[in-house]
């Protein structure tokens, strides 16, 4: 068979979207009782609201959530994490959301078995308990517990499905390194600014002293940037006085934080 011209391909792409069955529309319910039980979505202005919304549908389209065990989810549930899940894509858009498929959510914590073979040639192996994990081009990984927490205290600097989502991000470049795919010139600066807080960062976790963002984002490049990530959304302030610098950067790629949830948007949901 003749290769087609390179030519064809934007068109067989395109032709395959409009084949591709339109998503379902997120119900006003559940997406008012996903946004009431988050502060994070209150706290965007509509416009954003309801660009995540447009975001949420998508993912609720071409993701399937599997719960583990006994763990039940309802439909609310799936819009929820959907639209945490979809936050770090504001401004990003949903080509954030390619190379995967599914989202793992355990009712708690998980263990995972890992093992290493050092440069002598032993192998070594240990049990971790996460909370959350992120394999390059395979699921998501959630524990329910884990997200209800988050939601429970909004602005302690924690948001376990942002972090993750962060690495799906991160990795579509095909390196996770703590660059997502930027513009060059952008790029060469978030990747100058990173590595300069991220070693000041490291010295002073090396050093003992006590830091304002969680210690863990001095684990590895990747970490740190989800790590802020996830500042940046819970506690943005926090992100700003520690991380000056990595905190205009992520400004600028996810857009401004959300603000404090707002009585208003209360009121007017409960008008509706």
């Amino acid at each position: 068979m003749a290769q087609l011209p390179a030519g064809y391909v934007p068109l067989i792409k395109s032709l395959l979207q409009w084949l591709r069955p339109a998503p379902r529309p997120i119900e006003d319910a559940a997406w008012n009782e996903a946004c009431g039980r988050a502060a994070w979505l209150r706290g965007l202005d509509d416009a954003r609201r309801a660009r995540l919304r447009v975001l949420a549908t998508r993912f609720l389209h071409e993701k399937t959530i599997t719960p583990i065990g006994d763990l039940q989810l309802q439909v609310a549930d799936g819009v929820l994490l959907a639209a945490l899940c979809c936050l770090p894509l504001l401004e990003f858009g949903e080509v954030g959301l390619e190379g995967w498929s599914q989202l793992i959510v355990y009712p708690d914590a998980f263990r995972v078995h890992r093992s290493h073979m050092d440069a002598a040639g032993v192998l070594h192996e240990w049990d971790d308990e996460l909370i959350g994990e992120s394999w390059d081009s395979g699921p998501l990984i959630l524990s329910w517990a884990d997200v209800q927490a988050d939601l429970a205290e909004p602005h302690e600097g924690y948001c376990v499905a942002v972090h993750e989502m962060v690495h799906k991000l991160d990795a579509l470049d095909g390196a996770m390194d703590g660059t997502p795919p930027l513009p060059r010139a952008w790029q060469r600066e978030w990747a100058a600014a990173f590595q300069q807080s991220y070693d000041a960062f490291c010295a002073q976790v090396d050093a003992g002293e006590e830091t304002l963002i969680d210690p863990y984002a001095a684990e590895a490049p990747e970490e740190f940037f989800a790590v802020a990530s996830e500042y940046h959304f819970s506690a943005p302030d926090v992100l700003a006085q520690a991380l000056p610098d990595v905190a205009a950067h992520l400004r600028r790629f996810y857009g401004e934080p959300p603000a404090e949830s707002s009585r208003a948007w209360l009121d007017s949901t409960e008008q509706r």
